[in-house]
């Protein structure tokens, strides 16, 4: 880690000078930045940022409690920065709370070492903070090489970084963009439920080197956030038989004779809690291959064909 940039002004300082400031500038350049001043070769936990959050000059603390629904928050005055996190917070959960508020802190410190530039409003700084935690904690160059040697597992990629599974689920849109059509849906149960499950979580990224290869139309055909999972499904198969299950072909035209999709949904099962959440990721047919990875590894009941139904 670098001594000289001992405090996070200090880093501001720096990405005003490289690049004017902030504007047009995406949240992998300002986390490729910061990794390679302060983390280097260093492995991105939780110890870790502990440590580059020191040398930054903030003071974390933890707290048994939160006001509502909140995981984290910051108090900057003057030369203090305080960053408070939620203790009983899962490791992977404090680690996106100290770079969220950290990212946050950034853009407050910018506004003020830069008088031009216009600082994001609430909603943008907050999409804006949770984009920098996740290309901090899960580089794009390399997490994307893992998705596809996985078979866009995000299951198995959660324990390969140790991170969660919708932090996972949501950064394989980012770095698929642009390259893929990729759908993904998180489900879970809701709270004090074990029967009632609904879509948390949920990314899509797009082909935009060939247009024709992206799936559009039928709106509400492809799970949402907040859809409850709908009797025989792909995911109501996975959640009541514990294992995973695969379409291998989705057609969606009322002749069938559409390539149409293909879909995997996978569960996390924990020893002590069973069925915790069911990861499924939807593709174009043609391009299933992409799923072998995962196919040969979780060995997935087939089921051949669904119409309109996922």
């Amino acid at each position: 880690m670098n001594n000289d940039f001992s405090c996070l002004r200090i880093f501001c300082h720096h990405v005003v000078r490289k690049y004017g400031g902030l504007q047009g500038v995406s949240e992998e350049q300002i986390a490729r930045e910061f990794r390679a001043i302060y983390f280097k070769n260093l492995p991105v936990n939780l110890k870790t940022l502990k440590t580059v959050a020191a040398i930054c000059g903030i003071e974390l603390k933890g707290l048994e409690r939160m006001p509502g629904s909140m995981r984290g928050y910051h108090e900057l005055y003057d030369d203090r920065m305080i960053i408070y996190f939620k203790t009983g917070d899962s490791s992977s959960g404090i680690q996106n709370t100290i770079l969220h508020e950290m990212r946050e802190i950034i853009e407050t410190l910018v506004a003020d070492i830069n008088p031009g530039y216009t600082p994001l409003r609430t909603t943008a700084r907050h999409i804006a903070a949770n984009k920098f935690a996740s290309a901090v904690l899960l580089p794009e160059e390399t997490f994307r090489g893992k998705v596809y040697q996985t078979g866009l597992d995000v299951v198995a990629l959660s324990k390969i970084y140790s991170k969660s599974c919708s932090q996972v689920l949501l950064r394989m849109g980012e770095v698929l963009q642009g390259r893929l059509f990729f759908h993904a849906a998180l489900y879970e149960p809701e709270p004090d439920s074990e029967t009632a499950w609904k879509v948390s979580y949920r990314t899509v990224s797009y082909n935009q080197e060939d247009p024709g290869s992206n799936f559009r139309g039928m709106d509400g055909f492809l799970p949402r956030k907040g859809r409850p999972v709908r009797p025989g499904s792909l995911a109501d198969m996975a959640i009541q038989k514990k294992r995973a299950y695969m379409v291998r072909r989705i057609s969606v035209l009322d002749d069938m004779t559409d390539e149409g999709l293909t879909a995997i949904a996978r569960p996390l099962i924990e020893p002590d809690a069973g069925t915790v959440t069911v990861a499924e990721v939807i593709l174009l047919l043609h391009d299933g291959h992409l799923l072998g990875q995962q196919i040969d590894r979780v060995k997935p009941v087939m089921v051949e064909h669904f119409h309109r139904h996922i």
